[in-house]
């Protein structure tokens, strides 16, 4: 195949591609897309090391409580299962749940 036919068979490929994908039409606003990607990765570079500073904390913790309650299992077992739920990272559906709905932010 000549040169000219190779471009035009894959400039056909792409604008058919394009045309027939289904994510323009689930693309959500790119503005509010960015917004939500600054927002989360400022939240992460505090969260996260906090996360990791109260994980260390409630596992010394908790093993210090099983030393001085006289191996009380349970009250050790609670708290590390206090500081070992997630979420570990925060991301864009996290944030939605902590903010909630916002019913004056959707399209009408």
């Amino acid at each position: 195949m000549n040169r000219p036919k190779r471009y035009a068979a894959l400039i056909a490929t792409l604008l058919l591609t394009v045309i027939l994908s289904p994510l323009p039409l689930l693309a959500a606003d790119s503005i509010e897309s960015a917004g939500v990607g600054v927002g989360v990765t400022a939240g992460n570079i505090l969260f996260v090391p906090a996360k990791a500073a109260a994980l260390f904390l409630g596992l010394t913790g908790g093993a210090l409580s099983f030393v001085l309650t006289g191996g009380n299992a349970d009250l050790t077992a609670q708290i590390w299962k206090d500081v070992t739920e997630g979420p570990y990272l925060i991301t864009p559906g996290v944030a939605r749940t902590a903010i909630g709905e916002r019913p004056e932010l959707q399209k009408r």
